[in-house]
């Protein structure tokens, strides 16, 4: 039997805090419920904390840690099957809450996001989902903080303007409010950042 050292449990959570993110993604695509997934998130590295000894170093931790956390979720949804009541299956047969409006609100949520200026949807991806700060976002795109948190900004706005007033319509590409005049401030944004 192998012992661990204190070395490799220190690199064992190193590895764990840096897939944290990506597990939490992954949670919510399972999920599409905030709290659900951070149960899940907790439920999974409390797993993988108790079943260290099992992991076998030099494998592929990311998929280990998305197995246990995927497994996790099934079993989630095997405990929570409903169970029957004698005297009130007639009446919890009768109604069921409608599902589709969460299928409805991602498409034009991907709709909108799809919108985006590939500039901005990079700067919100790395700002927002994998929660990385300004600076390494602006080394990792080679332009500078301002032309991120510009980005950042633009992209927010957009897509709150594209969700709320229900604009996921292609654009027109000529005339008023055309998607040049879009492309062209996503150049502008370029430009600015190789000035600097």
């Amino acid at each position: 039997m192998v012992t661990e050292t204190s070395s490799d449990i220190h690199d064992f959570h190193e590895q764990l805090k840096t897939i944290l993110p990506r597990l939490r993604i992954y949670a919510l695509s399972l999920t599409r419920d905030r709290d659900a997934a951070d149960d899940l998130v907790h439920d999974t590295v409390i797993k993988a904390l108790t079943g260290r000894r099992s992991f076998q170093p030099g494998t592929n931790l990311a998929a280990w840690l998305f197995r246990i956390q995927r497994n996790e979720f099934i079993s989630g949804l095997r405990r929570q099957r409903p169970t029957v009541q004698v005297d009130t299956a007639i009446a919890e047969s009768l109604s069921h809450p409608a599902h589709q409006e969460s299928g409805l609100v991602m498409r034009e949520f991907v709709t909108a996001f799809a919108k985006l200026a590939p500039t901005q949807r990079e700067a919100l991806l790395l700002a927002v989902l994998e929660g990385l700060p300004y600076e390494v976002i602006a080394a990792h795109t080679s332009v500078s903080v301002g032309t991120v948190k510009s980005r950042i900004s633009r992209a927010r706005d957009t897509l709150e303007r594209l969700l709320l007033e229900g604009d996921v319509k292609p654009r027109p590409t000529t005339g008023p409010g055309a998607t040049a005049r879009h492309e062209d401030s996503a150049s502008a944004d370029e430009a600015k950042g190789q000035e600097r």
